[in-house]
């Protein structure tokens, strides 16, 4: 990943794919990872497979596959919009549910 992120600050790409990238990291080495993807998430676009929560958190959308109903697969998407300093004391959903998405991506980081 040191590699990888070197090249990346060396020669900018407009996208990323990274699969499971964060699987046999620790919850410090996680923490490090979304923070590095989100300060070079200026200049490229990051799109993360991923089944670890603290990544997830970190990302700006979630994009996914549910299950609710045996056999009965759905798509589902959502987008997190950054919350105005001032109004953080007051209690505000920071999520919006997106229709129409039909990627089965998990997490992902983009241009702001």
């Amino acid at each position: 990943m040191a590699l990888l992120m070197a090249i990346f600050r060396y020669t900018p790409s407009p996208f990323c794919i990274l699969d499971e990238v964060d699987a046999p990291l620790d919850e410090p080495n996680i923490q490090r990872l979304t923070r590095l993807i989100k300060e070079m998430s200026r200049e490229t676009q990051f799109i993360v497979i991923t089944h670890a929560k603290r990544t997830m958190e970190a990302a700006q959308a979630l994009y996914g596959v549910t299950m609710e109903e045996p056999g009965l697969s759905k798509l589902v998407s959502v987008r997190f919009d950054p919350v105005p300093h001032e109004t953080l004391e007051a209690p505000v959903a920071v999520g919006a549910l997106v229709r129409g998405q039909e990627r089965p991506i998990v997490g992902g980081w983009g241009y702001e």
